[in-house]
């Protein structure tokens, strides 16, 4: 009764403590999904089995043939009383306990106190260790030295849970030294490279990447080949698959928070000295794994350390984040996926082009009328002292609806022009690319040069009618100019004139834009790579400030050569004749003439354009096989977003399986799934 209520005791501390952490649902809709589960009444209560609990409300072990054992030793985490029965007070303090941040060392110190009395006594720790699917291929040894150090010499003293977290965490360094000692039966520091790999495989499984275990453990791809290795290099290269997260830190410090930069091995050691503990030994062995890899020659990046790192613990929840499927050629799929591939960029495209363009649009109407007034001719009375003179005016004669006169034509042609120069963008970039995911600047600059050139086959019809109905609401009594009409007097040609300027604008606009975009969004980012929203829309008006500004003279001539002389307006011939015509009469103050607008409109535009494309991407992405287009990064799924998926699974019970399978892939403990062995695979 005693160690019953203790236990119970230290597990309502965690219930309280963990409600801090994680918002938890009121105790009613606990209540409510616990009713869902519970099929028996014992005391007049109702209580959850054991295996209802594991099978039905935690979805593991769902087999038939299911190791009945593991299953009774996962529901002795929350059955404190071990009666094989879960009440809701238990079921509430475990959805308590799952709310701390120790979450998972505590729910492996309840696993291994069989008896629910808050300790841990040696027999409870190695009856629970002699099931585990690890001690059945590799036992360990029960009378080392290093288990009587915690548990004492005779073995028959109790360890508290910050005793036993400690004693955890050492444990499974000191299994792969027994496994070790095993091996070399002979005591000479070295094993064999067979040993190696067979220890690696089974203790240390839970710390090799795939493309370790394919390209260094099986194919025996680590330095000494075939030869023998020694203990130092053993215990260097566990320690390292330990510390990767550290490395990845040491990394970014070397290079200042780069993550294309490449570090040399100096370098890299310099940088550790300064942070950390790890060895010489330790980075040369680093190295060389990148080396085998990936061929960096002595030279790595950050994306060299990713096939190394073993993924977090709580990764592990979903199949679809641990395993994501290598990216296929285009070459590989069919005509039909390829369409709809680019159907769905298209989409997303143009939706994320009417989004930015209708938020700026007014600022994009006073740019163009400032751009189209003349000055130092015989043309009569400035009509606008400047942009925000001309805000006031349009609002004052025209009305708020003039602020968005052609604003139709515009969301019908941004919709192929932006799907296209995002598009084009990110084919472009992806053809530069090297096998690391690098791209060099020049590279990104003809990508983006590239994207900006072909846009211009939209861009041009759409912006010279337009502008041609922007600058309409200036004639005072004049018609009602419509976009169609436009479009007949136009013609097809008409509908490309001016656009040699518009090439002159939109490639270098284009070609800095985006590798800025690119640049200021990764200085944005966290160090695992992702941006907030509000990074990507601070880096796309950032970026679009200098790419906005710079190309002012190439956007006055456009406008100049598209809109339609009035009487006693210069007309020109060219973007040649525009040039030495408004040079000559307005002089060189005239070709930067809303340049202040221009930066206003597009700076915030292509900022709310790329956000919007990019959180499309992140809400709507489907896996198409193909490459994933440039910035559209899926925030990597927390353990509370992908138990959503589990419609009963609130507040603590959100992270209940990651935490649960973080027994085995933080600490190599893996019970038994099956009750007998599963046939071998031919």
């Amino acid at each position: 009764m005693f160690k019953s209520l203790f236990g119970s005791l230290l597990t309502q501390a965690s219930c309280q403590e963990g409600a801090g952490y994680l918002k938890r649902a009121d105790s009613e809709k606990l209540h409510e999904i616990f009713l869902k589960y519970a099929t028996v009444e014992k005391n007049g209560e109702k209580h959850i089995t054991s295996e209802d609990f594991v099978r039905k409300y935690l979805g593991l072990f769902s087999e038939d043939d299911f190791n009945k054992e593991s299953v009774q030793l996962i529901a002795g985490i929350v059955d404190m009383d071990k009666d094989g029965y879960i009440s809701f007070s238990e079921f509430q303090a475990f959805e308590g306990l799952l709310c701390v941040p120790d979450a998972l060392y505590k729910t492996a110190f309840q696993l291994f106190d069989t008896n629910g009395n808050g300790l841990v006594a040696f027999d409870e720790f190695a009856e629970v260790m002699r099931k585990t699917a690890l001690h059945k291929k590799l036992p360990f040894n029960m009378e080392s030295t290093f288990v009587r150090l915690y548990f004492g010499k005779d073995k028959k003293r109790l360890v508290t849970y910050p005793e036993f977290s400690q004693f955890l965490h050492d444990f499974h360094e000191e299994y792969g030294v027994e496994a070790f000692k095993k091996c070399d039966k002979e005591g000479t520091g070295f094993i064999t490279a067979g040993d190696f790999r067979n220890i690696m495989m089974s203790v240390k499984s839970h710390l090799l990447t795939k493309d370790l275990k394919s390209k260094v453990i099986t194919a025996s791809g680590f330095p000494q080949g075939e030869r023998k290795i020694s203990f130092p290099y053993y215990m260097a290269f566990n320690s390292l698959l330990n510390n990767m997260e550290l490395i990845k830190r040491v990394y970014l410090n070397a290079t200042n928070g780069h993550r294309t930069q490449e570090v040399t091995k100096e370098e890299f050691l310099h940088s550790a000295q300064m942070m950390s503990q790890i060895t010489p030994l330790e980075v040369d062995i680093l190295f060389n794994l990148c080396d085998i890899l990936h061929h960096t020659n002595g030279r790595i990046v950050y994306n060299d350390l990713n096939s190394i790192t073993p993924e977090q613990y709580f990764k592990q929840v979903t199949r679809r984040v641990a395993e994501i499927k290598a990216v296929s050629s285009p070459e590989e799929r069919g005509v039909l996926i390829q369409i709809l591939e680019s159907t769905y960029r298209f989409t997303l495209g143009s939706v994320a082009g009417a989004v930015g363009a209708s938020a700026v649009y007014p600022i994009d109407l006073v740019k163009t009328r400032m751009q189209n007034q003349r000055t130092g001719s015989f043309i009569g009375e400035v009509a606008y002292r400047n942009s925000w003179d001309c805000f006031k005016k349009v609002i004052r004669h025209e009305g708020v609806f003039g602020l968005y006169r052609g604003l139709v034509p515009q969301l019908i042609g941004v919709a192929p022009e932006k799907a296209i120069k995002l598009t084009v963008n990110d084919l472009v970039r992806d053809k530069f690319m090297d096998k690391k995911g690098n791209i060099s600047l020049y590279a990104e600059i003809i990508a983006g040069a590239c994207a900006g050139g072909s846009q211009v086959v939209f861009t041009n019809p759409l912006e010279i009618v337009k502008i041609r109905l922007q600058v309409a609401g200036e004639i005072a009594g004049g018609t009602k100019v419509k976009a169609w009409s436009v479009v007949k007097d136009l013609g097809l040609f008409g509908l490309y004139k001016g656009a040699k300027a518009c090439l002159l604008r939109d490639v270098p606009f284009s070609a800095i834009y985006f590798p800025a975009y690119a640049h200021v969004k990764a200085k944005f980012a966290d160090e695992n790579g992702y941006n907030h929203p509000l990074t990507l829309l601070a880096a796309g008006a950032i970026a679009g400030i200098p790419a906005a500004s710079l190309v002012t003279p190439a956007d006055v001539i456009k406008t100049r050569l598209q809109v339609v002389a009035r009487s006693g307006q210069t007309t020109y011939n060219g973007v040649i004749d525009a040039t030495r015509k408004i040079y000559a009469e307005e002089g060189a103050r005239a070709f930067w003439k809303g340049a202040i607008a221009r930066v206003f409109r597009s700076s915030p535009q292509f900022g709310v354009t790329l956000v919007t494309y990019e959180i499309l991407q992140r809400l709507f992405y489907v896996d198409f096989g193909g490459s994933r287009p440039t910035g559209s990064e899926l925030h990597v799924a927390t353990p509370i977003e992908e138990s959503i998926k589990k419609p009963h699974h609130i507040g603590g019970y959100q992270v209940a399986l990651p935490v649960l399978t973080g027994l085995e892939t933080k600490f190599g403990i893996s019970l038994p799934r099956f009750s007998y062995p599963k046939p071998a695979q031919q």
